[in-house]
């Protein structure tokens, strides 16, 4: 009797995960623009300034920080990754303004 209710569930799950034919989108796309083309990842509109890897780098260096790696910009301007104080490693974001601050183990 367990098997009989294995199959079924079994077919609802093959289909469910099968894509959908026979549907169109109906979603316009939007000419791409310097104006209306955003950022992957960051919502509309907002502004990425034009800071470097490098220039984080060189903040960092000059506050003492050795080892930095993993730089990310974040789409508010922050910059995170991680580097090296005192012998101690830990997790850096550098605001636009050029302040360290420490994050979360």
């Amino acid at each position: 009797m367990v098997r009989l209710h294995v199959l079924p569930l079994a077919m609802m799950l093959a289909i469910a995960g099968s894509p959908a034919f026979g549907q169109t989108s109906t979603s316009s796309q939007m000419p791409a623009s310097t104006e209306m083309v955003g950022v992957p990842g960051c919502h509309f509109g907002e502004t990425i300034d034009n800071t470097t890897a490098d220039d984080i780098h060189r903040i960092l260096t000059q506050a003492g920080y050795t080892s930095v790696s993993g730089l990310k910009k974040s789409c508010d301007n922050n910059w995170h990754g991680q580097a090296m104080l005192n012998g101690v490693t830990t997790n850096v974001m550098i605001t636009p303004e050029g302040r360290i601050v420490h994050e979360g183990s």
